[in-house]
């Protein structure tokens, strides 16, 4: 089953009155349970593709269905496709609020979809990922870069969502620290069934983590790949 059908997508980004064309021309499936890469040189479209997936880019058009729902270009998400889909930034911080304490964060949209046992929630999720439970009530700024990555996953995680979609989640880290948050990844996949769409610039972290990949350039996937990485020089 599919999780995933792109048909012909293209999309833009504001510039200035007018749009400017990023993606053209994508077509492809991910299946349910997959891990699918996109890779390929910065300014590719590889990020732009995902954030149309993540519903953070109305200027798009052709086919897209996620979850089994179709979605119709300049819409928002609504209904159960809002916690269906979740993504992990590059960068924590864009999902951490710098001010607010961690459980602050966490406790909110699920406040807001008035599910119960919250605090029981979020702290299964931080022995997930592996974080001791105490730093639930931290500030963000008093986490390593490790630490704010695996809490960004629990944040994504929590609202239990059939497609995680992730954005150089390990790029920001040291290379020791990528290799736990991927490992954690890989794990979190099969316990929870998730399917995954991952973007990066490094065909060996696409081909350590995903059944298979596209390499993009230009705004357009030129290569499907199996298991393999691929050279994007």
């Amino acid at each position: 089953m599919s999780a995933i059908k792109l048909k012909q997508l293209a999309v833009s980004h504001p510039q200035g009155y007018h749009l400017r064309q990023v993606v053209e021309d994508v077509s492809l499936t991910v299946e349910q349970g997959e891990c699918f890469g996109l890779v390929g040189p910065s300014g590719c479209g590889k990020s732009s593709l995902l954030w149309v997936m993540a519903g953070l880019n109305p200027h798009w058009s052709g086919d897209m269905e996620l979850a089994g729902t179709h979605v119709q270009p300049g819409t928002s998400f609504t209904g159960s496709l809002r916690r269906e889909v979740q993504m992990v930034f590059q960068d924590p911080y864009a999902s951490l609020h710098p001010r607010h304490r961690l459980r602050r964060t966490l406790s909110e949209p699920l406040k807001r979809l008035s599910i119960d046992n919250i605090d029981d929630r979020i702290a299964t999720g931080f022995t997930q990922v592996g974080l001791d439970t105490a730093l639930i009530d931290r500030y963000p700024h008093q986490l390593s870069g490790g630490q704010r990555q695996r809490v960004a996953i629990v944040r994504a995680l929590l609202l239990q969502p059939k497609i995680l979609l992730l954005d150089e989640p390990t790029s920001a880290l040291d290379m020791s620290v990528q290799a736990e948050i991927l490992n954690l990844l890989n794990q979190l996949k099969v316990q929870q069934q998730l399917t995954m769409v991952l973007v990066s610039h490094d065909p060996d972290v696409v081909d350590h983590m995903c059944d298979r990949s596209a390499t993009m350039q230009a705004g357009r996937i030129i290569q499907l790949s199996e298991k393999a990485a691929l050279d994007i020089s």
